[in-house]
């Protein structure tokens, strides 16, 4: 899983906040990248 396909996935509804939250303990993504991806900041 990379960046450009959680963020594809999260953009078509396919993935929620809480399922890109989990990329980010996961460490596949940082709170960075979640922020970009959602539009709000990672709250841990």
């Amino acid at each position: 899983m990379t960046y450009e396909m959680i963020k594809k996935n999260y953009d078509k509804k396919l993935w929620n906040k809480q399922m890109v939250a989990v990329a980010v303990t996961k460490g596949v993504i940082t709170a960075d990248q979640y922020e970009a991806i959602t539009g709000e900041a990672y709250a841990e």
